[in-house]
C-alpha cells in the first residue's frame, strides 16, 4: 500500500484507493469503477443521487472526502441483498424513468425500518431530488402498494420502452436494471482512464488527469443561492383583458448534467443516452467538445457541466407576459426565441405573438410544451380539456384535499404503467411551476439561484396524489401524452389558485 492510500471495504470485498484530495463518489465511479452513484450537483451534496451506506447509514457521497471511509465499510446498490427485489417494484410501478436519481434512492429509502410506512418514506425522500417521477410511484413501490406478484421479466418490456421514449422524447429502457442504476449515462460508459474536462469561468475548457484535477485547475466556484428577490422580464401589454400572466425564469432541473465522452476520431456518447431531459439539453455542447478535446490531447475524454453551468448555459422556457379577451383573442409577448410563434398559434390563432428581445439566460422551444402549454392555459376552457398539437387531450382538476385528478387521451396506451408515471411526473412538474418554482436573474441575464435546491422543485413530502384515468383508444397512433397533462394540470392549479397574473404563485 503506497503512503497516503485509503483501504475500506466496498460491497464486502477490500479496496484501496489513492486518497488524492478526492471525494468518495470519485473514488467509487473513477478509480473503483463503481458507477451506479451519480454526480447529480457536482457536488452540492442536495439531490441525494449519489447516496451510498457508510458502515450501514445512508451518506451522500460527492461531499463526503475518500480519506473519511478509512478502515470502514462502503455499500452501494451493488451490495444490497435485495437489491433485484427494489429493482422488480421499482419496475412493476413505474417509478423510475431515466433512472439517474433512483439507484440513491434506493439506497436511502433500503435503509428504513420495516414496516415502511409512507410518511416516514417521504420524509426520507427529503434528501432528494427527482424530476421525472412525481415521487407517488417511488412511495408506492416503497411501501409494496404495486402487485409484484408476478416476476417482471413476464412482463413484456418492449412495448413499454416505446411509450417512455415517446414520453421522454428521446430512446428510453424500461426494466428493474433501470432503478439500479444499470443504464449507461454518457459519464459512466466512458474509460476508466479517460481524462476529464470541465468548464473554467472564462468559458475555456480546463482538462485534467482526475475530476478533482481537472476542477481545481479551473478554479470551480461552488454555486449559491440568492437572495435576489424574482424578477418578471416581459410588462403585459395594455389592453382590456379577462385574464393576463406573467411567467418568469424556471430552471429545467433535470438531474443529470450535461456530460459526453468521445475516443479520438470517434463519435462521441451524448448527454441524451436514457431519456431526454424533457428536450432542455437537445442544443448542449458537449459532445462537439468531447470530439474535440479528444482530438487534441489524443485520449477518451469526458467533458460534464457542473451544476452551475447547467443553470447559466441550459436552456430555459420562454418568460412571457399576456393578456386575453373573453372571445379567445389577445396578446402574448414573449422571448425571442425560434419557433415560439409557431407553437403559440398552434393551440391559439387568436393570440397575437410579439417577440421581444429580453436579457437572460438562451431559451428553446424544445423544453417540455414550451410556448403552446401557456397558450392553452391562458384560453382557459371552461370545461379543463386540453389539447396539445400533437392531438393528445388532458383534463385536470383539484380536489378539496389537494389530490390531483388527471384524465388522458393519447392514442394506444402501450403501457398503462410507462404512462402513468409519466403523467404523475408531468403533474408534479407543473404544480411546481405554476406554484413554485422559479430563479433569480440579474439584470446582466446571469442566474443568480445555482443550487439544486434553489430551483423550488416541490418536494416528496409537499407532493400531493395525482390520480390518473388513461382512456384507451387503440384505433389511435399512440402520441406523447404527458405533455398534455403538463398543460391540462397547470390549468387546474391556475384556476384553483384564482387566475393569479404572475407565476409563481406562492414563491418562497
Amino acid at each position: 500500500m503506497a503512503t497516503g492510500d485509503v483501504v475500506f471495504t466496498l460491497n464486502g470485498a477490500p479496496v484501496e484507493v489513492p486518497a488524492g484530495g478526492s471525494s468518495l463518489l470519485e473514488a467509487l465511479r473513477d478509480r473503483l469503477g463503481v458507477r451506479s452513484a451519480k454526480d447529480g450537483c457536482s457536488p452540492q451534496g442536495q439531490c441525494g443521487c449519489c447516496t451510498v451506506w457508510v458502515d450501514g447509514q445512508p451518506r451522500v457521497a460527492c461531499v463526503t472526502p475518500v480519506a473519511r471511509v478509512s478502515g470502514r465499510t462502503v455499500t452501494t446498490v451493488e451490495g444490497l441483498t435485495d437489491a433485484a427485489a427494489w429493482g422488480d417494484r421499482f419496475c412493476a410501478a413505474g417509478a423510475s424513468q431515466c433512472g439517474f436519481c433512483t439507484p440513491g434512492i434506493v439506497m436511502r429509502l433500503a435503509a428504513l425500518p420495516e414496516p415502511r410506512d409512507e410518511a416516514a418514506v417521504r420524509r426520507a425522500l427529503l434528501a432528494h431530488l427527482c424530476r421525472c417521477t412525481g415521487w407517488n410511484t417511488v412511495v408506492e413501490a416503497t411501501c409494496h402498494a404495486v402487485d409484484v406478484a408476478t416476476p417482471t421479466p413476464a412482463r413484456d418490456l418492449a412495448a413499454p420502452a416505446v411509450r417512455a421514449t415517446l414520453e421522454g422524447g428521446a430512446p428510453q429502457q424500461v426494466g428493474p436494471h433501470v432503478a439500479l442504476g444499470a443504464v449507461a449515462f454518457a459519464a459512466d460508459s466512458a474509460p476508466g482512464d479517460a481524462l476529464h474536462a470541465v468548464r473554467a469561468a472564462d468559458g475555456s475548457w480546463v482538462v485534467g488527469e482526475t475530476l478533482t484535477a481537472a476542477r481545481q485547475a479551473a478554479g470551480k466556484v461552488q454555486g449559491r443561492h440568492t437572495t435576489q428577490p424574482l424578477s418578471w422580464p416581459i410588462e403585459v401589454p395594455p389592453g382590456d383583458w379577462v385574464r393576463t400572466l406573467q411567467t418568469t425564469w424556471v430552471e429545467p432541473a433535470y438531474l443529470e448534467p450535461d456530460a459526453a465522452w468521445c475516443a479520438p476520431d470517434g463519435e462521441p456518447v451524448g448527454p441524451l443516452t436514457n431519456g431526454g431531459a424533457f428536450g432542455a439539453k437537445r442544443d448542449s455542447e458537449v459532445a462537439s467538445v468531447a470530439r474535440r478535446l479528444a482530438r487534441e490531447h489524443g485520449r477518451a475524454v469526458v467533458a460534464a457541466y457542473s451544476r452551475e453551468d447547467v443553470v447559466c448555459l441550459g436552456a430555459k422556457r420562454p418568460p412571457l407576459a399576456a393578456g386575453v379577451r373573453a372571445d379567445g383573442t389577445g396578446v402574448v409577448r414573449v422571448a425571442r426565441t425560434a419557433g415560439v410563434a409557431d407553437a403559440i398559434r398552434a393551440v391559439a390563432p387568436g393570440l397575437v405573438v410579439e417577440e421581444v428581445d429580453v436579457v437572460g439566460p438562451p431559451t428553446s422551444v424544445a423544453i417540455r410544451a414550451a410556448g403552446w402549454a401557456e397558450a392553452a392555459v391562458l384560453l382557459a376552457p371552461a370545461d379543463g380539456w386540453v389539447t396539445a398539437p400533437n392531438g393528445a387531450r388532458a383534463r385536470a382538476a383539484v380536489r378539496a384535499d389537494g389530490t390531483i385528478e388527471v384524465e388522458v387521451h393519447c392514442g394506444a396506451v402501450l403501457d398503462a404503467v410507462v404512462l402513468r408515471s409519466y403523467c404523475i411526473g408531468a403533474a408534479h412538474m407543473a404544480l411546481g411551476w405554476v406554484r413554485h418554482e422559479a430563479i433569480a436573474v440579474g439584470t446582466d441575464g446571469v442566474p443568480r439561484d445555482l443550487t439544486i435546491r434553489s430551483f423550488g422543485v416541490l418536494r416528496a413530502a409537499d407532493t400531493p396524489l395525482v390520480a390518473v384515468t388513461i382512456h384507451e383508444d387503440a384505433t389511435g397512433d399512440a402520441v406523447n401524452g404527458s405533455d398534455a397533462v403538463f398543460a391540462a394540470v397547470a390549468l387546474a392549479v391556475w384556476r384553483h389558485d384564482g387566475f393569479a397574473p404572475r407565476w409563481p404563485t406562492m414563491p418562497s
